[in-house]
Protein backbone atom coordinates (compact mmCIF):
# COMPACT_ATOMS: atom_id res chain seq x y z
CA UNK A 1 0.00 0.00 0.00
CA UNK A 2 2.88 2.38 0.77
CA UNK A 3 4.30 1.80 -2.72
CA UNK A 4 0.86 2.43 -4.23
CA UNK A 5 0.43 5.71 -2.34
CA UNK A 6 3.97 6.75 -3.24
CA UNK A 7 3.06 6.25 -6.89
CA UNK A 8 -0.04 8.39 -6.44
CA UNK A 9 1.99 11.25 -4.95
CA UNK A 10 4.67 10.97 -7.62
CA UNK A 11 2.17 11.09 -10.47
CA UNK A 12 0.40 14.09 -8.93
CA UNK A 13 3.68 16.01 -9.05
CA UNK A 14 4.38 14.90 -12.63
CA UNK A 15 0.91 15.93 -13.85
CA UNK A 16 1.35 19.40 -12.37
CA UNK A 17 4.71 19.69 -14.14
CA UNK A 18 3.43 18.30 -17.44
CA UNK A 19 -0.29 19.05 -17.97
CA UNK A 20 -0.19 17.78 -21.57
CA UNK A 21 -1.22 14.41 -20.10
CA UNK A 22 -4.73 15.84 -19.84
CA UNK A 23 -5.17 16.27 -23.61
CA UNK A 24 -8.17 13.85 -23.73
CA UNK A 25 -10.25 16.49 -21.98
CA UNK A 26 -10.07 18.45 -25.23
CA UNK A 27 -11.04 15.51 -27.44
CA UNK A 28 -13.93 14.18 -25.31
CA UNK A 29 -16.26 17.10 -26.22
CA UNK A 30 -15.54 16.56 -29.91
CA UNK A 31 -16.42 12.86 -29.75
CA UNK A 32 -19.56 13.73 -27.79
CA UNK A 33 -20.69 16.11 -30.52
CA UNK A 34 -19.87 13.58 -33.26
CA UNK A 35 -21.71 10.65 -31.68
CA UNK A 36 -24.76 12.66 -30.68
CA UNK A 37 -24.96 14.16 -34.16
CA UNK A 38 -24.89 10.68 -35.70
CA UNK A 39 -27.73 9.23 -33.62
CA UNK A 40 -29.88 12.36 -33.80
CA UNK A 41 -29.53 12.70 -37.57
CA UNK A 42 -30.34 9.02 -37.87
CA UNK A 43 -33.53 9.49 -35.88
CA UNK A 44 -32.30 7.19 -33.09
CA UNK A 45 -32.93 9.39 -30.10
CA UNK A 46 -33.14 6.24 -27.97
CA UNK A 47 -29.38 5.81 -28.48
CA UNK A 48 -28.46 9.22 -27.11
CA UNK A 49 -27.44 7.83 -23.69
CA UNK A 50 -25.17 5.33 -25.50
CA UNK A 51 -23.64 8.19 -27.47
CA UNK A 52 -22.86 9.97 -24.20
CA UNK A 53 -21.20 6.96 -22.59
CA UNK A 54 -18.92 6.16 -25.53
CA UNK A 55 -16.71 9.27 -25.13
CA UNK A 56 -16.40 8.55 -21.40
CA UNK A 57 -14.98 5.08 -22.06
CA UNK A 58 -12.81 6.39 -24.89
CA UNK A 59 -11.31 9.04 -22.60
CA UNK A 60 -10.53 6.48 -19.91
CA UNK A 61 -9.04 4.09 -22.45
CA UNK A 62 -6.82 6.85 -23.87
CA UNK A 63 -5.42 7.52 -20.41
CA UNK A 64 -4.81 3.82 -19.80
CA UNK A 65 -3.31 3.06 -23.20
CA UNK A 66 -1.29 6.14 -24.09
CA UNK A 67 -0.33 7.54 -20.70
CA UNK A 68 -0.26 4.37 -18.61
CA UNK A 69 1.07 2.12 -21.36
CA UNK A 70 4.09 4.34 -22.05
CA UNK A 71 4.78 5.15 -18.41
CA UNK A 72 7.70 2.74 -17.87
CA UNK A 73 9.13 3.53 -21.29
CA UNK A 74 9.07 7.25 -20.47
CA UNK A 75 10.84 6.63 -17.16
CA UNK A 76 13.45 4.62 -19.01
CA UNK A 77 14.08 7.35 -21.57
CA UNK A 78 14.42 9.97 -18.84
CA UNK A 79 16.83 7.87 -16.79
CA UNK A 80 14.37 7.48 -13.89
CA UNK A 81 13.94 3.72 -14.08
CA UNK A 82 17.27 2.93 -12.39
CA UNK A 83 16.42 5.17 -9.44
CA UNK A 84 13.01 3.59 -9.04
CA UNK A 85 14.48 0.09 -9.09
CA UNK A 86 17.00 1.09 -6.41
CA UNK A 87 14.17 1.61 -3.91
CA UNK A 88 12.79 -1.32 -1.89
CA UNK A 89 9.23 -0.61 -3.06
CA UNK A 90 7.50 -2.83 -5.61
CA UNK A 91 7.76 -1.16 -9.01
CA UNK A 92 4.48 -2.72 -10.16
CA UNK A 93 2.67 -1.25 -7.13
CA UNK A 94 4.20 2.18 -7.74
CA UNK A 95 3.14 2.02 -11.39
CA UNK A 96 -0.38 0.96 -10.40
CA UNK A 97 -0.64 3.94 -8.05
CA UNK A 98 0.54 6.34 -10.73
CA UNK A 99 -1.88 4.94 -13.28
CA UNK A 100 -4.76 4.86 -10.81
CA UNK A 101 -4.38 8.59 -10.18
CA UNK A 102 -4.36 9.51 -13.86
CA UNK A 103 -7.35 7.21 -14.42
CA UNK A 104 -9.19 9.01 -11.61
CA UNK A 105 -8.54 12.25 -13.47
CA UNK A 106 -10.14 10.56 -16.45
CA UNK A 107 -13.46 10.41 -14.59
CA UNK A 108 -13.66 14.18 -15.04
CA UNK A 109 -14.48 13.31 -18.65
CA UNK A 110 -17.84 12.00 -17.44
CA UNK A 111 -18.80 15.43 -16.13
CA UNK A 112 -17.41 17.06 -19.25
CA UNK A 113 -19.43 14.82 -21.58
CA UNK A 114 -22.60 15.42 -19.55
CA UNK A 115 -22.06 19.19 -19.73
CA UNK A 116 -21.46 19.19 -23.50
CA UNK A 117 -24.55 17.06 -24.14
CA UNK A 118 -26.70 19.30 -21.95
CA UNK A 119 -25.43 22.65 -23.24
CA UNK A 120 -25.02 21.86 -26.95
CA UNK A 121 -27.85 19.36 -27.55
CA UNK A 122 -30.07 19.73 -24.50
CA UNK A 123 -29.52 16.03 -23.75
CA UNK A 124 -28.88 14.92 -20.19
CA UNK A 125 -27.57 11.63 -18.87
CA UNK A 126 -30.56 9.70 -17.46
CA UNK A 127 -29.50 8.59 -13.99
CA UNK A 128 -31.95 5.68 -13.80
CA UNK A 129 -29.64 3.52 -11.66
CA UNK A 130 -27.05 5.88 -10.12
CA UNK A 131 -25.61 3.22 -7.83
CA UNK A 132 -24.95 0.82 -10.69
CA UNK A 133 -23.52 3.66 -12.78
CA UNK A 134 -21.11 4.74 -10.04
CA UNK A 135 -19.97 1.19 -9.30
CA UNK A 136 -19.43 0.47 -12.99
CA UNK A 137 -17.28 3.56 -13.41
CA UNK A 138 -15.29 2.62 -10.31
CA UNK A 139 -14.54 -0.96 -11.34
CA UNK A 140 -13.81 0.21 -14.89
CA UNK A 141 -11.12 2.55 -13.57
CA UNK A 142 -9.68 -0.38 -11.60
CA UNK A 143 -9.70 -2.69 -14.62
CA UNK A 144 -8.17 -0.07 -16.89
CA UNK A 145 -5.42 0.59 -14.34
CA UNK A 146 -4.57 -3.11 -14.25
CA UNK A 147 -4.63 -3.34 -18.03
CA UNK A 148 -2.36 -0.30 -18.30
CA UNK A 149 0.21 -2.07 -16.10
CA UNK A 150 0.17 -4.97 -18.55
CA UNK A 151 0.62 -2.62 -21.52
CA UNK A 152 3.44 -0.77 -19.75
CA UNK A 153 5.25 -4.08 -19.16
CA UNK A 154 5.07 -5.07 -22.82
CA UNK A 155 5.66 -1.66 -24.41
CA UNK A 156 8.97 -1.20 -22.58
CA UNK A 157 10.39 -3.90 -24.86
CA UNK A 158 9.65 -1.86 -27.99
CA UNK A 159 11.62 1.03 -29.40
CA UNK A 160 8.54 3.03 -30.34
CA UNK A 161 5.54 2.15 -28.13
CA UNK A 162 3.43 4.88 -29.74
CA UNK A 163 3.12 2.70 -32.84
CA UNK A 164 1.26 0.13 -30.76
CA UNK A 165 -0.79 2.63 -28.77
CA UNK A 166 -2.05 4.21 -31.98
CA UNK A 167 -2.99 0.77 -33.32
CA UNK A 168 -4.70 -0.48 -30.15
CA UNK A 169 -7.26 2.27 -29.75
CA UNK A 170 -10.08 1.86 -32.28
CA UNK A 171 -9.90 -1.98 -32.50
CA UNK A 172 -10.58 -2.10 -28.76
CA UNK A 173 -13.39 0.42 -29.14
CA UNK A 174 -15.08 -1.99 -31.56
CA UNK A 175 -14.28 -5.22 -29.71
CA UNK A 176 -15.21 -3.63 -26.39
CA UNK A 177 -18.60 -2.50 -27.66
CA UNK A 178 -17.88 1.09 -26.69
CA UNK A 179 -20.45 2.62 -29.03
CA UNK A 180 -22.48 -0.34 -30.25
CA UNK A 181 -23.26 -3.58 -28.35
CA UNK A 182 -21.08 -6.57 -29.14
CA UNK A 183 -24.28 -8.48 -29.94
CA UNK A 184 -24.29 -6.95 -33.42
CA UNK A 185 -20.70 -8.07 -34.11
CA UNK A 186 -20.08 -11.27 -36.12
CA UNK A 187 -20.72 -14.36 -34.03
CA UNK A 188 -17.18 -15.71 -34.39
CA UNK A 189 -15.63 -12.63 -32.78
CA UNK A 190 -18.04 -12.22 -29.88
CA UNK A 191 -16.14 -14.70 -27.62
CA UNK A 192 -13.06 -12.49 -28.06
CA UNK A 193 -15.08 -9.46 -27.02
CA UNK A 194 -16.24 -11.30 -23.89
CA UNK A 195 -12.61 -11.52 -22.81
CA UNK A 196 -12.24 -7.73 -22.93
CA UNK A 197 -13.42 -6.04 -19.77
CA UNK A 198 -14.65 -2.97 -21.68
CA UNK A 199 -17.42 -5.04 -23.26
CA UNK A 200 -18.81 -5.76 -19.79
CA UNK A 201 -18.31 -2.15 -18.68
CA UNK A 202 -20.00 -0.73 -21.77
CA UNK A 203 -23.02 -3.02 -21.42
CA UNK A 204 -23.36 -2.17 -17.74
CA UNK A 205 -23.11 1.56 -18.38
CA UNK A 206 -25.83 1.37 -21.01
CA UNK A 207 -28.02 -0.77 -18.75
CA UNK A 208 -27.62 1.67 -15.84
CA UNK A 209 -29.10 4.46 -17.98
CA UNK A 210 -32.27 2.56 -18.89
CA UNK A 211 -35.43 2.32 -16.74
CA UNK A 212 -35.43 -1.51 -16.76
CA UNK A 213 -33.70 -3.26 -13.83
CA UNK A 214 -30.01 -4.03 -14.37
CA UNK A 215 -29.77 -7.76 -15.01
CA UNK A 216 -27.06 -9.69 -13.09
CA UNK A 217 -25.43 -6.48 -11.91
CA UNK A 218 -23.04 -8.03 -9.37
CA UNK A 219 -21.99 -10.84 -11.65
CA UNK A 220 -21.14 -8.42 -14.46
CA UNK A 221 -19.31 -6.10 -12.08
CA UNK A 222 -17.36 -9.13 -10.84
CA UNK A 223 -16.31 -9.96 -14.41
CA UNK A 224 -14.90 -6.45 -14.88
CA UNK A 225 -12.95 -6.76 -11.62
CA UNK A 226 -11.75 -10.27 -12.48
CA UNK A 227 -10.51 -9.37 -15.95
CA UNK A 228 -8.81 -6.25 -14.59
CA UNK A 229 -7.11 -8.23 -11.83
CA UNK A 230 -5.91 -10.85 -14.30
CA UNK A 231 -4.46 -8.10 -16.50
CA UNK A 232 -2.60 -6.61 -13.53
CA UNK A 233 -1.19 -9.99 -12.44
CA UNK A 234 -0.07 -10.78 -15.99
CA UNK A 235 1.50 -7.33 -16.24
CA UNK A 236 3.30 -7.79 -12.93
CA UNK A 237 4.76 -11.15 -14.01
CA UNK A 238 5.82 -9.78 -17.40
CA UNK A 239 7.33 -6.67 -15.80
CA UNK A 240 9.43 -8.79 -13.41
CA UNK A 241 10.68 -10.87 -16.33
CA UNK A 242 11.44 -7.80 -18.43
CA UNK A 243 13.37 -6.11 -15.63
CA UNK A 244 15.43 -9.24 -14.97
CA UNK A 245 16.27 -9.43 -18.65
CA UNK A 246 17.18 -5.74 -18.82
CA UNK A 247 19.38 -6.01 -15.73
CA UNK A 248 21.13 -9.07 -17.15
CA UNK A 249 21.78 -7.40 -20.50
CA UNK A 250 22.63 -3.99 -19.03
CA UNK A 251 19.79 -2.35 -20.98
CA UNK A 252 18.03 -0.36 -18.26
CA UNK A 253 19.24 2.96 -19.61
CA UNK A 254 18.94 2.04 -23.28
CA UNK A 255 16.36 4.17 -25.09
Amino acid sequence: MRAFLAGVRLEAQLVRASPDALIPFFTAPLFTIIFLSIVRNGGRHDLQPDALMAPVLMTLWWFALVHGGTLVTGDRWQGLLEWMLATPASLASVILGRIALIMTFGLVGFVEVWAVGKIVFGVSIPFEHPGALALTLLVTVFAMSGTAVAFASVFVLTRNPFTFTNSASFPFYVLGGVFVPIAILPGWIQPVSKGIFMSWSADLLRASLKPAPVHNEWGRLGMVVLLGAISFLVGRVVLSWVLRRMRGNGELATA
